[in-house]
Order: structure tokens, then sequence, then C-alpha cells
């Protein structure tokens, strides 16, 4: 990650915060505080950021993408630490198999929410109500 990284990535979520309505422009405008109490990250990691001097931690990016309605994989790779090629989209491209994995594996649901990008706190659901679609397995006779 370099400056440009950071400065990217800044410049790109103070639109996103504009545009949604934080005011993080006037002094007293309370937006970056309100960012920061909506996504439950601590107000310094707001202003760290849209000062451009550090980087938000995973757990920050998530919850930042989360109230700004926008995928943590737009944001991971807008700053530098993810490229394209690296955090291929699960919409356009499926990722190759590991080396050694069973390719006639049918992915579980967990795995699918996750590369659909399903948020940790709705995967259950998601799991839940995906199950009702999906045919029985049919019994194996070994």
């Amino acid at each position: 990650m370099t400056t440009q990284d950071l400065d990217a990535l800044a410049s790109w979520v103070e639109d996103l915060m504009r545009e949604r309505g934080y005011d993080i422009d006037s002094p007293r405008g309370g937006g970056k505080s309100r960012i920061a109490d909506e996504a439950g990250v601590h107000r310094a990691a707001v202003t760290r950021l849209l000062r451009r001097r550090s980087m938000p931690d995973l757990e920050t990016t998530r919850r930042l993408a989360r109230v700004l309605g926008v995928p943590v994989r737009d944001m991971l790779i807008r700053s530098g630490r993810l490229t394209v090629e690296e955090l291929a989209d699960p919409r356009g491209q499926v990722p190759s198999p590991a080396p050694g994995a069973d390719v006639a594996r049918r992915p579980t649901l967990e795995e699918v929410a996750d590369l659909l990008g399903v948020p940790a706190e709705r995967r259950e659901m998601f799991v839940r109500v995906v199950e009702q679609f999906l045919p029985d397995e049919p019994e194996r006779t070994d």
C-alpha cells in the first residue's frame, strides 16, 4: 500500500460519504462521528483515513463498506491491498480451484455466501432460505 493508494481510497470514501449525506466538510457537521457510530468503529479510525494518515484495518473496512453500501471487494481493491486479479469478482468469474482441491465437490452454502459477499450476520438466514430451494441430496448407497 502506497500513499497514492491511501489518497485514492480516502478520496473515494469522502465522495461516498458526501453522496450519502454525511457532513464531513464543516467542523461541527458531525458526519465523521455519525458514520463512525453507524459503522461501530472508532471516530479516530475515520479521521485517520480522511486525513490520509493510515489505512483502516480489515474489520473497519468491512464495517465502513456496509454503512456506505459498497462491496468490501471494492474497498480492498481501491486501498491497494488486493488487485482485481487477486480478488476475482464472484459475479463475473469463478476463481480457479486450489491445487489438489476436490473440483467435483459442490461448494457449501457458506462458501457461496462468502463468494457473494453475504454479511456474516446474515449468513445463517441466507443458508436457511437457500436450502429450501435445493433438491434433497440423493441417499448414498456405498
